[in-house]
């Protein structure tokens, strides 16, 4: 069933709308539209999280709650979701919800601008945790900035929700919006209005149809990159192709080799998934965004920005990683070593699409991988760095290194893989290594780092490398 109209679930109904503007965000629409101001913009790129609203989902014939950046999430990406608003927090007897009372006891506003944002997001973690820990707590907060309170009386209410049971009335009606969410799950959309246009398509074949006849459309997956193009620079996106409703997209595959990861996997599911097999993967990407940026993106669509600063690039570069593209008549695998050209460049053409990504388990390899940037949460790296060695009997006969942040891609140390591969595993041996880091690379300076700057950081997160698997000893600022 193919429809203009997109269905989602707000205050336990089906609202719908027919023929949306694809350009429009979800945070337009609540505020001009729906007329619900508490829903503020901040930034518009996903970086404050004054605009955190919550989608509810279904998974596993279960309701989950996921955080959410409304000021950079297009307005059809509602179908099939249900909306919760920080106006819709308020219980029927007009008593606040304890994620409200928590605030109010612990002083948690003062300005109020960022409270609503603060608010969703401890909403979502009230729902999706039975204990809150200060972990839960700091990812739960990472995306949400004040610039007011310091921060305490926020954790304060958030701690104070620990444990806490309480049947609020998104509980009680769980099995109703369960039941109204699968009564909208299978359509497919077509939108086209006002000479823009945007599909979300449910099966393969059928994203192939379109692909054949709109090569040029923008392929959406997540979109937290993609809508900045809306937001900041004021485009019309013309043509936008979701894959965010195909779910034989949406896998995560283990085998005796590898892993396998579908285009639109989230990055905080594949980031739950990989800490038992890559755990710095796993630390890298808790510091990636924030959680309403991670439930959102995806690895796929990290790889098809190609940003030279993307955090998931020069870990899987060091992972020896493969990239699976499926055009409208053949599929092709490339080394994702090859699939980068120039900047935001890479090797997938017109009428393709990022199947999935392939990450081999290289038995015996010490993987390790840093990020660097100038707040610890929220914020884009000014250098990354990615190491992978294997070592018999004290000599390095295999090493992958990889920075992202260097290069205007992300992009290996060959000089030093060379210099180190079938060398003593020595401070020695690394100390010279190191010298070689002007042959690979030629850093720039930007608002984030200087030159000097990512190249000495780029030298020092090689021997903190070495620190770490010679002492086997972890060395972080955090642990």
């Amino acid at each position: 069933m193919v429809s203009n109209v997109i269905q989602f679930i707000f205050k336990n109904k089906i609202f719908k709308i027919e023929n949306p503007d694809p350009n429009k965000t979800i945070l337009n629409y609540v505020r001009d539209d729906l007329k619900k101001t508490g829903t503020k913009e901040g930034c518009a790129e996903g970086g404050c999280g004054a605009c955190t609203i919550v989608l509810g989902e279904i998974k596993n014939n279960k309701l989950i709650y996921k955080p959410i950046n409304s000021c950079i999430s297009f307005l059809p990406t509602l179908n099939g979701k249900h909306l919760i608003l920080v106006e819709d927090l308020i219980e029927e007897n007009n008593k606040l919800h304890p994620v409200q009372e928590a605030m109010v006891k612990f002083h948690g506003s003062q300005c109020g601008f960022c409270t609503p944002g603060f608010t969703m997001s401890l909403f979502s973690m009230y729902k999706s945790n039975t204990s809150i820990t200060n972990d839960v707590i700091d990812e739960a907060l990472s995306g949400n900035l004040c610039r007011c309170t310091g921060y305490r009386p926020i954790i304060d209410a958030a701690k104070s929700l620990n444990k806490k049971k309480y049947q609020d009335k998104f509980k009680k009606n769980q099995n109703k919006t369960i039941g109204l969410l699968k009564k909208i799950k299978n359509t497919e959309v077509e939108i086209n209005k006002n000479g823009k246009k945007y599909f979300a398509p449910k099966t393969i074949i059928n994203l192939k149809k379109i692909l054949k006849k709109y090569p040029d459309a923008k392929i959406l997956s997540g979109g937290t990159d993609l809508s900045l193009e809306v937001t900041k620079f004021r485009k019309e996106l013309k043509t936008i192709i979701s894959l965010n409703s195909i779910e034989k997209l949406n896998f995560i595959k283990k085998s005796k080799s590898s892993i396998e990861i579908g285009a639109t996997t989230s990055l905080f599911d594949f980031q739950n998934f990989i800490k038992n097999y890559y755990v710095d993967f796993h630390d890298v990407l808790k510091r990636y965004g924030s959680l309403q940026i991670r439930h959102v993106g995806t690895i796929a669509g990290n790889i098809a920005t190609a940003s030279p600063i993307g955090d998931t690039l020069p870990l899987l570069l060091t992972l020896d990683a493969k990239v699976v593209v499926q055009g409208v008549n053949q599929k092709k695998i490339f080394s994702i070593n090859e699939f980068f050209i120039s900047y935001r460049r890479t090797k997938l053409r017109k009428g393709e699409f990022i199947y999935s990504i392939k990450i081999p388990f290289n038995k015996g390899n010490i993987f390790k991988a840093y990020k660097i940037s100038k707040r610890f949460d929220d914020d884009i790296s000014s250098v990354c760095g990615s190491f992978s060695f294997l070592i018999k009997k004290n000599k390095i006969t295999k090493a992958v290194i990889a920075y992202g942040g260097m290069s205007e891609i992300p992009k290996r140390a060959s000089a030093i893989e060379k210099k180190l591969i079938n060398s003593d595993f020595s401070e020695n041996t690394f100390s010279k290594a190191l010298y070689l880091i002007d042959r690979d690379f030629s850093p720039i300076d930007d608002m984030r780092a200087s030159r000097n700057y990512r190249l000495t950081v780029a030298k020092n997160l090689l021997l903190k490398a070495f620190y770490e698997i010679n002492n086997k000893k972890i060395i972080r600022v955090n642990s």
